[in-house]
């Protein structure tokens, strides 16, 4: 079964940078193609919400509360997707949670599978004023 692994979060300041990752990964097959991969985030006490999105040929789209502080990319070849954090403030501090639209790879019989709707288990950014 697939896996997508998020990594990177943790406690800043008001101001300050951090640079979450998401890592897919799969125990027993060949990851083939990740089709779009997301950034999403809850902040306590409300639901989750879209942070940004970068397509497998790279378009990328944001959020207004993010837009020119926050950067998604990803690299294809390593199954990985990133978010750079810049310029945090309180009303950041959320679980940033990675979500993979639709992922195709080879299972440990070679057959060519896709699935839909991939989640990681989120990671916490606490930002302090």
């Amino acid at each position: 079964q697939v896996q997508l692994v998020e990594s990177g979060g943790g406690l800043v300041q008001a101001g300050g940078s951090l640079r979450l990752s998401c890592a897919a990964s799969l125990a027993s097959g060949t990851i083939n193609s990740i089709n779009d991969m997301s950034w999403y985030r809850q902040p306590p006490g409300k639901q989750r919400e879209f942070v940004a999105r970068a397509a497998r040929g790279g378009t990328t789209t944001y959020t207004d509360a993010v837009q020119g502080r926050f950067t998604i990319s990803r690299d294809n070849a390593k199954k990985t997707a990133f978010l750079q954090l810049n310029n945090l403030t309180p009303e950041d501090t959320a679980v940033y949670y990675c979500n993979a639209d639709q992922i195709t790879y080879y299972n440990s019989r070679g057959t060519l599978t896709t699935r839909t709707n991939y989640w990681g288990q989120g990671t916490q950014v606490t930002v302090s004023s």
